[in-house]
C-alpha cells in the first residue's frame, strides 16, 4: 500500500514580498493625498518586515491599507503581516514597525499535529524542525487535513510543500 505525505511549513516568499514593497512605495509616491507629508514606506533591518512613516494615525492606516491590497493582489497571505505594535511619534512624524510573521517554532508545530490527531484519526503527523510532516495512505485523507488546516483560525500563514 502507497504512502503519501507533505509538509506544513510557514516561508515567506521575499521575491514576492519585494513586489509588494515596489508596488506599495510607487502608488504612496503618487497618491495626491500623501504629496508634501512625511507619508513613506520603508524596511525593517535585514527585510525582516516594513517600516510606515505619516504624519497622523489615518496615514499609516491608509498605508496598511495599501499593503493589504499589494499583499492580496499577489497571492500572499494577509496574516504574514504582524500589525499588532503600536505607533510611536517622533518630531512631528509617527511611526509603526510591522514585523513579517513566518516560521513554525515548536509550540505552532504542536498546536497543528494537535489540530491534525485530534480530528482525524487515519493520518499521522510528526514534527520536523519548523515543519509538520503529515502522512497517510490515502490521498483523500490528506486533502481532507489541508482543507481542516486552511480553514482552521490560526494567526500565522501556512503553506503545504513537498508532495509525495
Amino acid at each position: 500500500m502507497p504512502n503519501f505525505s507533505f509538509d506544513i511549513v510557514s516561508e515567506l516568499n521575499m521575491s514576492e514580498i519585494n513586489n509588494v514593497f515596489d508596488q506599495a512605495k510607487r502608488e504612496i509616491d503618487n497618491r495626491y493625498d500623501f504629496k508634501n507629508t512625511p507619508a513613506r514606506l520603508d524596511w525593517l533591518e535585514d527585510k525582516k518586515g516594513f517600516k510606515v512613516f505619516g504624519s497622523a494615525d489615518f496615514q499609516i492606516e491608509s498605508i496598511i491599507e495599501i499593503l493589504r491590497k499589494k499583499i492580496a493582489t499577489r497571492g500572499l497571505d494577509q496574516k504574514i503581516l504582524d500589525i499588532s505594535k503600536e505607533n510611536t511619534t517622533s518630531n512631528l512624524e509617527m511611526s509603526k514597525e510591522i514585523p513579517f510573521v513566518s516560521g513554525l517554532d515548536q509550540e505552532k508545530a504542536k498546536e497543528i499535529s494537535k489540530l491534525i490527531r485530534d480530528n482525524n484519526s487515519k493520518v499521522k503527523s510528526q514534527i520536523q524542525g519548523d515543519a509538520v510532516r503529515v502522512n497517510s495512505s490515502s490521498k483523500d485523507d490528506l486533502q481532507t487535513v489541508m482543507t481542516l488546516i486552511r480553514s482552521s483560525s490560526l494567526d500565522y500563514p501556512l503553506q503545504f510543500t513537498n508532495y509525495r
